[in-house]
């Protein structure tokens, strides 16, 4: 029997997975992946091999909770995975908190820790943790590893993340976290194979997906990003707000009689760039669109990465380079284009050609300040954890 990794990313209504060989390099690629969706309901269990050909494609029966989707998932595996036996399970955790920098074994005071912080991270930490507890009760001989998207900004200098609030509330842990942060360890691992000794220069990489935000790296490490105490900070996302004047949840809890529920309803779900376009939290729905509404809230997308490139930009000192990933960023052209059009100033100079091809490199040869297009691998950098924890 082959050892392997199996590595879950739970959300509230799906189960990303990937499955890798436990004693393969860290760059190796994972032998199967999928998406368990419809938790709730009527959960669907979809999966394919590494060339990407389809091996399930089914409706999953019981009671729509994780466990009745992660049960099916190892019946499957059981069955379908030619003879590989689990050694490990790999979380993405969204928040490890002031307590945790890094990879973790999964203990039940490590879980007790993680449930605190729930309050932290609402819309993510209990769906990673309901998987966990899940998977605890269908495997309870299996080794658990948690990795959390904070664990990469622990690098950034204390002013990097202070806010200025009573330092009673600082010691209370609030403060600014960063989020993303497994992505970011993945772009910082392949740097070097993009820009040779400017890897380790001073290099922004803008994660822009349906969550989106930003972080500039010195060494690559973590020094600034643009999420904060929450995942709403910063950018315009799908659905989320991103950086907002405080004085406004003041107004909406004293003119509109708002409760918290209903305002973070409204910051969570209702916003980005759903709120301002009234069509879509797609941005292939937007630029598709003739709505000038699409239109706007495409512009005020693109509008806040260029102000953040700035920001990030002054808190290094300079710029060498810009990488863009995530979904939105690794298939966009045209936000690319818009953004580097924006921030010529700071030195960028696109190459439409190469842009349009997608990458990895789309600067003109002679841009002050290479740009990138990587696509990111979240899944890699868990599975490495987990070897490490083997």
């Amino acid at each position: 029997m082959n050892a392997a990794i199996l590595v879950l990313n739970a959300g509230s209504s799906s189960i990303k997975f990937a499955i890798y060989d436990a004693a393969a390099g860290n760059d190796a690629a994972s032998r199967y992946g999928g998406e368990i969706d419809g938790i709730g309901h009527a959960a669907h269990l979809c999966a394919h091999d590494a060339n990407g050909t389809r091996l399930a494609d089914v409706t999953i029966g019981g009671d729509g909770s994780h466990e009745a989707a992660l049960s099916a998932l190892l019946k499957w595996i059981a069955s379908h995975s030619g003879g590989i036996e689990l050694v490990c399970a790999g979380h993405r955790v969204v928040h490890g908190g002031g307590t945790f920098s890094g990879p973790v074994k999964i203990t039940a005071d490590v879980l007790q820790k993680l449930d605190a912080l729930s309050p932290l991270a609402p819309q993510h930490q209990p769906h990673n943790l309901a998987a966990i507890h899940a998977l605890a009760r269908l495997h309870p001989a299996l080794l658990q590893v948690a990795c959390f998207d904070t664990s990469f900004h622990v690098t950034q200098p204390a002013v990097a993340t202070a806010f200025a609030l009573p330092r009673a509330l600082s010691d209370k842990g609030v403060k600014r976290y960063g989020f993303h942060g497994l992505s970011y360890d993945y772009i910082a691992s392949v740097l070097p194979k993009h820009l040779g000794e400017t890897a380790d220069g001073k290099v922004v990489v803008a994660h822009l997906g349906h969550g989106a935000s930003m972080c500039a790296m010195l060494r690559r490490q973590s020094v600034a990003t643009t999420m904060g105490f929450s995942a709403l900070d910063g950018l315009v996302m799908g659905t989320r707000c991103g950086a907002l004047d405080p004085g406004v949840i003041l107004y909406l809890l004293d003119e509109f009689n708002m409760g918290s529920k209903a305002i973070g309803h409204l910051l969570y779900n209702e916003s980005g760039l759903l709120g301002v376009s009234g069509v879509s939290d797609d941005m292939r729905e937007l630029l598709a669109s003739s709505n000038p509404r699409a239109a706007e809230a495409i512009e005020l997308f693109c509008y806040r990465i260029v102000r953040e490139l700035g920001s990030l930009a002054a808190a290094l000192g300079g710029l060498d380079a810009v990488v863009f990933t995530g979904g939105i960023g690794e298939h966009s052209p045209e936000i690319r284009s818009r953004v580097c059009t924006q921030a010529a100033w700071l030195g960028l100079q696109l190459d439409e050609k190469a842009n349009r091809a997608g990458g990895p490199r789309i600067s003109k040869a002679n841009s002050s300040v290479v740009v990138l297009a990587v696509p990111t691998d979240e899944e890699s950098v868990i599975a490495r954890a987990c070897r490490a924890m083997l």
